[in-house]
């Protein structure tokens, strides 16, 4: 039996340095790629473009889909204007994620958003964010937790009855925690089924099952043998991929 294709969502890489200063790359971090082949998967980076019938085939030529970390999600897409503390914003990838992200739900296919991706799965369907976390009224733990990747550094609560919980087979855990920008309202037609202590909704999923989303970075946990459960979000891709 043939290994199924799973889409991740690329980004881009612009040089600083060397022969080709301001020289653009298509990249994404090799942990997504090698969560992937470890857990039974054939990974295929999706090159960011900005060609929609491009896009379309790429989709066309994967069986699952992995939606990236990156740049902080344009406000524009959820009806703000930029704030004091928005980090960088890129438009162009928020359409290339949302039309990746649209296209795999019509095709049936199964969608991991991780980070960033969390974030544009809430936002394509109606949620909002928090530009910066200093905005949230209530006291926020520290989410940018420095450089160590694979260091779980903050509490999490699944919801029993979820399909995170099933997928991961636990309902309290510690997870790693890179991201300044967090969750605001849960759009309407998904289902919030992951909360940090402080509040922060950080895991998602909509009502069909197939589409899941984490704040964590699963990918960069896969290898630490105290939170192996988190290969089960890569394994979910694969197997319902098949």
């Amino acid at each position: 039996m043939n290994k199924p294709i799973i889409g991740i969502s690329g980004s881009v890489l612009i040089d600083d340095g060397g022969i080709f200063p301001g020289y653009h790359r298509s990249y994404v971090n090799e942990d997504y790629v090698d969560s992937v082949v470890q857990n039974g998967g054939v990974p295929y980076i999706i090159p960011f473009n900005e060609n929609d019938d491009v896009v379309r085939e790429q989709l066309n030529n994967v069986q699952g889909l992995i939606l990236s970390g990156g740049h902080d999600v344009d406000p524009h897409n959820y009806g703000e204007e930029p704030l004091q503390k928005i980090g960088a914003t890129w438009p162009a990838r928020d359409h290339f994620d949302m039309l990746l992200l649209k296209l795999a739900e019509e095709n049936g296919i199964p969608v991991l958003g991780i980070c960033r991706g969390a974030q544009i799965i809430n936002v394509a369907h109606g949620g909002t964010l928090y530009q910066d976390l200093s905005y949230r009224k209530e006291l926020t733990l520290k989410h940018m937790q420095g450089h160590t990747s694979d260091l779980p550094t903050h509490g999490m609560k699944v919801k029993p009855n979820s399909k995170l919980a099933k997928i991961l087979g636990k309902t309290e855990f510690q997870v790693n925690s890179f991201h300044h920008q967090l969750i605001k309202d849960v759009a309407p037609d998904l289902i919030a089924s992951a909360v940090a202590p402080d509040g922060v909704v950080e895991g998602l999923e909509n009502k069909k099952g197939n589409v899941i989303a984490v704040q964590w970075h699963p990918e960069m946990l896969h290898r630490n043998s105290h939170v192996q459960f988190m290969n089960n979000l890569f394994k979910f891709v694969i197997e319902n991929a098949k």
